[in-house]
């Protein structure tokens, strides 16, 4: 075997058939069909242990760290969006993302992030999308933006990218369309303990918003990542902002388990551990 991180993966038990030949566009028409049959929602079940993942953001070494941990058929992880960009090695990170998720489709779900949804609209900075031809830049962009927008748990838990949509129920997620304002506040939007603003363009909402939208969709707690400057716990800890990625430096890496039975009160309730 060679050396560094592909040996590690191996030895870890992780799946590599992305390094044995398949290119990046024939790993995403071999899942694509995974994307359209889960849905815009993902119900997550109520007697597993879930483990949320923040972006990874191309940081390939936390994605591996976090499959050989939690890889097991006992956990289900769910991955908050933002595989790519940023970090060194966005397309290795995402083609490993695609074929855990096709070799393990009952418990591994990626969810959209902003860096997902370039074809949607675009930003910056994107330097794995840039450095892709036209070509397979606009067939990958349009395969990812049938990724899930959330994920919901019975105990109340909703997990998204970025923040909660201004819906009448749950059941409206399956609805919303790329470019709408509810898709923006999932994939855009950042949350504030004081006065919203906008930085960038990107939506921006407050206490009063976090309240009466998760009180309307019967939501407990918000698991979300994205917004790296947020406050890891806000309203009265019911909303987690979370971070797997060594992409912004001083961030610590580490994922949230919600276990089985738990009452679940505030966030505080969902274990954190480093990676």
């Amino acid at each position: 075997m060679g050396q560094g991180s592909k040996t590690s993966s191996v030895e870890r038990g992780i799946p590599v058939r992305y390094r044995e030949g398949m290119t990046l566009l024939e790993q995403v028409e071999d899942v694509l069909p995974l994307f359209e049959a889960q849905g815009r929602l993902v119900e997550l079940p109520r007697n597993a242990p879930i483990v949320f993942v923040g972006d990874t953001h191309g940081d390939l070494d936390a994605t591996e760290r976090v499959l050989a941990r939690f890889l097991d058929g006992e956990h289900v992880l769910v991955l908050l969006g933002d595989t790519v960009d940023r970090g060194p090695n966005s397309e290795e990170n995402l083609k490993l993302v695609l074929e855990t998720k096709r070799a393990h489709p009952e418990t591994v779900f990626l969810l959209m992030g902003n860096h997902e949804a370039w074809g949607a609209a675009t930003f910056s900075p994107a330097d794995f999308w840039n450095s892709l031809d036209t070509g397979t830049a606009e067939t990958l962009a349009a395969a990812l933006l049938r990724l899930p927008f959330a994920a919901h748990h019975p105990s109340g838990v909703l997990a998204v990218h970025g923040a909660i949509p201004n819906l009448r129920s749950l059941d409206e997620i399956a609805n919303i369309e790329p470019g709408s304002d509810a898709w923006r506040a999932i994939t855009w939007g950042d949350f504030y303990a004081e006065e919203k603003t906008s930085v960038g363009g990107r939506p921006g909402f407050d206490r009063l918003d976090f309240e009466s939208r998760s009180e309307r969709l019967g939501i407990q707690t918000l698991v979300r990542s994205h917004q790296p400057s947020a406050p890891k716990y806000l309203f009265d800890n019911r909303c987690l902002t979370l971070f797997t990625s060594s992409a912004y430096g001083d961030t610590e890496r580490s994922v949230a388990r919600l276990k089985p039975g738990i009452q679940l009160r505030t966030a505080h309730d969902l274990e954190l551990i480093g990676i």
